[in-house]
Formats: C-alpha cells, sequence, structure tokens
C-alpha cells in the first residue's frame, strides 16, 4: 500500500519539474563548473532528500521513513557508479568542459522519464504477480555477477563507435564538425544538422535504458511503494549533475567501488528471493528494512575506506585539454582511433 495521495504526487511531481527547470537556467549559460559551486549544490541536494525522509518518518512512521533512505541509499551509490560511465562518454566525445553539465542534465531528464516508466510496470507486475518478486532478485543477482567481474578487470569499457544510438544518428542526420554552444541542432551547409552535443546526449540517454534495468528492481527489493521507488530515483538523480563535478578527481580512487556495488546488489536479490518464498511459505524468514539499510551503509563504508586506503598517495596525471573539432566526434568506421585512455570493446 502506497503512502502517497494525488495530491502529494502532484506536489511531488511539481518539485521535480522545478528543479529541472532550475538546473535548466543555471545551465543556459556555458560555463566551467568550480568545486564551490559544486560543492554548494551538492549539500543542497543531499539535505533535500534527507529533509524529505524526514518528513516521511514523521507524517507516515519509522516504516516508510527507513524504507525511503534505505532505497535513497542503494540508489545513490548506483549512480556513483554510473558517474564512471559518463565521465568516459563525456571523455570520447571530447565535450567541452562548459558544456558537460548540459550534457549531464539532459541525461538526468531522460533517466527520470525511463525510471518513471519502470517503475509503473514493475508496480503493476509486483501487484499482479507474486514471482516479479522471484525475477527481479535474479536479475539482481546476475547483475551483481556482472558488476563483480568488471570490478575485478578493473575497469570500465565504452566504445563510443560501436554504440547502437550513436550509429543510428550518424545513419540517418549530417553531423557538424566542432560544438555550436548548447544547441542540438545548427545548419551545416545549407541544411539542418545535429551537433557532436547531440549525440554525446544520444550515448547517455542510451546508457540510461541499461542502468535503469538493475536500478529499479534495487529499490523494490527495499521497498514495494511506487511512490517511495520514484521519490528515491528523483532525488538520486537531481543530485547527480553536481556530484560528477564534485567527486571528478575522487571517482578513480575508488577501486573497490565495484566489488561493494555487487554485494549490495546480492544482498538486495536474496532478500527478493527470501520476500518472495515467504510470500509463498509463510514460516520462511524475511530481512527487515532495518538490516537492510545497516547493511548496505557497512558496505560502502567499507569499500570506501579501502579504497582510499589502497590508492593513498597516488597522484593523477595532469589531464591535456582536447580541442572539441570533427575528430572528437566517433565515426562508424573501425579505424577510428579510439580517445586516450578509453579501451576498445562493448560495455
Amino acid at each position: 500500500m502506497s503512502i502517497a495521495t494525488p495530491t502529494l504526487w502532484a506536489v511531488t511531481l511539481g518539485l521535480v519539474l522545478v528543479l529541472l527547470v532550475a538546473d535548466f537556467l543555471v545551465t543556459r549559460r556555458p560555463h566551467e563548473v568550480s568545486l564551490r559551486e559544486a560543492t554548494g549544490w551538492s549539500v543542497f541536494y543531499l539535505a533535500l532528500p534527507l529533509a524529505f525522509g524526514g518528513w516521511v518518518w514523521w507524517q507516515h512512521g519509522s516504516a516508510p521513513g527507513s524504507q525511503f533512505l534505505a532505497g535513497y541509499v542503494v540508489e545513490k551509490s548506483l549512480s556513483v557508479d554510473n558517474l564512471f560511465v559518463f565521465m568516459l562518454l563525456l571523455t570520447s566525445f571530447a565535450v567541452p568542459a562548459a558544456l558537460q553539465q548540459r550534457v549531464l542534465l539532459f541525461g538526468i531528464v531522460g533517466a527520470l522519464a525511463l525510471r518513471g516508466v519502470f517503475i509503473a510496470v514493475g508496480s503493476v507486475a509486483l501487484q499482479s504477480f507474486t514471482a516479479t518478486f522471484l525475477v527481479f532478485g535474479v536479475i539482481l543477482l546476475l547483475t551483481g555477477v556482472k558488476v563483480l567481474r568488471d570490478a575485478r578487470r578493473g575497469h570500465h569499457e565504452v566504445d563510443v563507435s560501436a554504440m547502437r544510438s550513436v550509429r543510428l544518428l550518424r545513419r540517418v542526420f549530417p553531423v557538424t564538425d566542432d560544438y555550436r554552444g548548447t544547441r542540438l541542432v545548427d545548419r551545416e551547409g545549407g541544411r539542418r544538422a545535429l551537433t557532436p552535443l547531440a549525440l554525446a546526449v544520444g550515448a547517455v540517454l542510451a546508457t540510461d535504458l541499461v542502468f535503469a534495468v538493475d536500478s529499479v528492481p534495487a529499490v523494490f527489493g527495499v521497498t514495494e511503494d511506487p511512490y517511495l521507488v520514484f521519490a528515491t530515483n528523483a532525488f538520486a538523480l537531481l543530485g547527480l549533475r553536481a556530484l560528477y563535478f564534485l567527486l571528478t578527481g575522487l571517482l578513480e580512487r575508488l577501486v573497490h567501488l565495484g566489488y561493494g556495488l555487487a554485494a549490495i546488489l546480492g544482498f538486495i536479490g536474496v532478500k527478493l528471493v527470501l520476500h518472495w518464498a515467504h510470500l509463498a511459505w509463510p514460516s520462511l524468514p524475511e530481512v527487515p528494512t532495518s538490516v537492510s539499510l545497516g547493511g548496505i551503509l557497512a558496505i560502502l563504508a567499507t569499500v570506501t575506506v579501502t579504497s582510499l586506503v589502497a590508492t593513498r598517495g597516488r597522484r593523477q596525471p595532469p589531464t591535456e585539454p582536447t580541442e572539441p573539432t570533427a575528430a572528437a566526434v566517433p565515426a562508424t568506421s573501425p579505424a577510428t582511433p579510439a580517445a586516450p585512455g578509453i579501451r576498445r570493446g562493448r560495455r
């Protein structure tokens, strides 16, 4: 049973829309994001869900409140891992620093829309078929195994020239030779053409679809309330733009994050399977939400500390500025050289 009323849904969606409009207004003039600006927005987007969680706890009780906080922590931790892929995409497309936040913002809007569809479908499936809990649990267990394998390989792989979304856009539309500010479409040779920014946005939206497959079941493993699932996703995604610029220098040091995420996905997968089994055989135990929240926080704290200890004293090599020219736009030809630091291969 959901805690949300139609009025609460309307207020929440209105708040999300207002925050998105504010973000677009902030990024309407391209500029490089300073550490001070990223910190300020990150603090705001951290305080907002904590205040909301406190309101849910006070208004509806400890059970929904703890479910929201646990779901938010899960979604936020998965979002940090997604930032690795976004960082590689922005690098391989040679997106100018002043335009990077606009690409991320388009990605956030697309992710919110996709998550909304996934949440609606997942909620209906859970209410209609109890076996959906088992399906979601298996999906998370398999995803956890994949994340663990990626962590053991020690790198993320992104080949933008092999991405179907990029190849389709280049096949259907002409592409300009360089970036044209924040414009996605501009005139080139007397006809309308996509800019490299549009290709970068398309690639980010395509990865959002993949991320939603494991993200939504993971939060459903903490709460069955579709409103709380949407709220956790919305609050985690809204703060992603600022978090990217705040953690850019720290991301490379979180070398054990993949192991932690694999453990979290596996833990929630087992929780979903046990919940399905409990519905079929009530004598079997379930995992309480308080245990889930404590376990997730313990795993994240452990991998953060071990990552920082393992990379202590490591220095980041200085990055060379890249000119956003036609060379930055990936061609579909196999002869196209990969961007520096990007390994060839499908993700």
